[in-house]
């Protein structure tokens, strides 16, 4: 496999730095309100200042219009070293009024214009990421999106690259993920022809059916949708990013940074809390993970690329780490529970731990146990004290997260990455330290450090002030998580001694052996 540490680099008069191809070009951007969409807003001002414009596609949200939703964005504190170094930046950012679920996305024939007169690079990060999403309105975003998005990007004028974020699961079918578009699992046009004529129960009804060997409505309509892509491109400059399981970025803007609560991080955030112990998996599995910003680093750079090689057809880039830099399920929850116990979240319920698990019948013990059993007994405390009961609701909500986590947590793929690889080569050394996306420089256990900080910092939004406290909290905790298990263990062993001659035959026995070997210690 090719390394980054190499170099295919020419450094000839003929490199186009990847900050000077953005240079006086403008930006479409779908998705930019989204976890990866505002990472990508925020690197492509700080790292390529001669930037024209970046449209970003928004919609009217809970009763803000776009100008509140694009002062909201651009005061999070991902974009705090733009507002404190540059922040004239941000004018450069460009809200276009539309909705990734209408025709014509929802824009103006006025913007539509706009967008077709003044757009070099277009990078269509829009879809539905819930892995329980309904077909319909899954096909609506992920396909009918892209098909959209495909049809408008036909009409600007000056379009140099086109960037699809795909999915690495969608062929998770298969064990092995070359870059290329596989055929797809169903004919896209029937597909829509369905969910657009059936009524909305009966399409519920047979999208089991429809799906069949993929576990969710995510990944089977992202599969429909790269092929709709690759038949409906023409000689468009295409490229596709498939990225695997997105956690937080490894270094930039902010190290550790999270806005949300899908995937795992849901999920690690419950075991911090300590109401949550449990989960079915393949600890020897590789976690395939990604930090956000590698991701981010590739798809900037793919656009680069793809000016240079438009005549090459679509390329598609799978962003992985399992091939170079591999991780497991029981080292990332390990190294997870460390840093949890070093940093921990404040107003934890009970002292962090558990377990990946891949026998179901212990786990669904343990989640009688240590799941079920506590959320009833907390919640039947809180209505005897006049609280609202919560907990059966939030274990509720995190076994069905769990579940939508099992399938990839119980499988393991090989992703091909020759293209990504194949890319590196090509960057000169200032481009690699810019647009960094070589998975071999992430050291785990300090990424996984920042992780857990980063769900501290920005989902529970706790200040690093309360560390101390939170600490003395654990510490007390943990004694008591101690004392809980010699006296389970204490009680299970009265409980069965009571009710064995066998257990009581056998206690005597080491008792006995004990006591002699105690003599003829003494003697000697």
């Amino acid at each position: 496999m090719a390394s980054c540490v190499g170099a295919n680099y020419s450094s000839g008069s003929d490199y186009t730095p990847v900050a000077e191809f953005y240079a006086e070009k403008s930006v479409f951007v779908t998705g930019g309100t989204g976890f990866m969409g505002k990472v990508l807003v925020e690197k492509l001002l700080r790292s390529c200042p001669k930037i024209k414009k970046i449209y970003l596609l928004m919609r009217p949200k809970r009763g803000q219009d776009v100008a509140s939703r694009l002062t909201e964005l651009t005061q999070s504190p991902l974009f705090e070293t733009l507002r404190k170094e540059r922040p004239q930046e941000l004018n450069k950012i460009v809200p276009i009024v539309g909705d990734i679920t209408e025709p014509e996305l929802g824009i103006s024939q006025t913007d539509q214009m706009l967008l077709c007169q003044m757009v070099s690079v277009v990078f269509h990060s829009a879809a539905t990421v819930k892995f329980d999403e309904k077909l319909k309105l899954s096909v609506t975003i992920n396909m009918l999106g892209t098909q959209q998005l495909v049809q408008l990007c036909h009409r600007m004028l000056g379009l140099v690259a086109l960037v699809h974020v795909s999915t690495a699961y969608c062929n998770c079918e298969r064990e092995r993920v070359e870059e290329t578009v596989y055929a797809p699992p169903a004919d896209p046009g029937h597909v829509v022809a369905l969910v657009q004529t059936l009524p909305d129960e009966l399409v519920d009804r047979i999208t089991p059916h429809l799906v069949v060997h993929r576990p969710n409505t995510y990944t089977f309509t992202k599969a429909l949708a790269e092929d709709m892509l690759i038949k409906e491109s023409g000689n468009l400059p295409v490229a596709i990013v498939r990225p695997s399981i997105v956690l937080s970025s490894v270094r930039e803007p902010v190290k550790g940074w999270v806005d949300n609560w899908n995937g795992p991080n849901g999920i690690v955030a419950a075991v911090g809390k300590g109401i949550f112990r449990t989960m079915l998996g393949s600890g020897d599995k590789v976690a395939d993970l990604v930090p956000v910003d590698t991701v981010i680093n590739l798809m900037i750079v793919c656009a680069w690329r793809t000016h240079l090689r438009r005549d090459q057809g679509v390329v598609v880039y799978n962003c992985c780490t399992g091939q170079q830099n591999p991780i497991t399920w029981k080292r990332f929850v390990k190294s997870s529970f460390k840093y949890m116990r070093k940093h921990p979240f404040t107003e934890v319920v009970w002292y962090p731990g558990g377990d990946i698990t891949s026998n179901r019948l212990k786990h669904n013990v343990l989640t009688l146990m240590q799941h079920r059993a506590p959320a009833v007994l907390m919640d039947l405390v809180s209505r005897t004290t006049g609280n609202k009961p919560m907990m059966v609701r939030v274990q509720n909500k995190l076994e069905k997260a769990a579940a939508c986590l099992e399938y990839f947590t119980t499988r393991q793929w090989s992703f091909a990455d020759d293209n990504v690889q194949a890319l590196c080569l090509l960057l000169s050394p200032e481009d690699r330290r810019t647009f960094d996306f070589d998975v071999k420089n992430i050291d785990w256990d300090a990424y996984i450090e920042s992780y857990v900080l980063g769900i501290r910092r920005f989902l529970f939004k706790e200040s690093p002030e309360t560390l101390p406290k939170s600490r003395s909290l654990l510490k007390r905790l943990h004694i008591i998580h101690i004392l809980t298990q010699v006296a389970a263990v204490f009680f299970i062993w009265r409980f069965l001694f009571s009710r064995s001659e066998v257990l009581r035959g056998l206690w005597r026995r080491i008792v006995d052996l004990l006591t002699r070997a105690a003599r003829l210690l003494a003697i000697a």
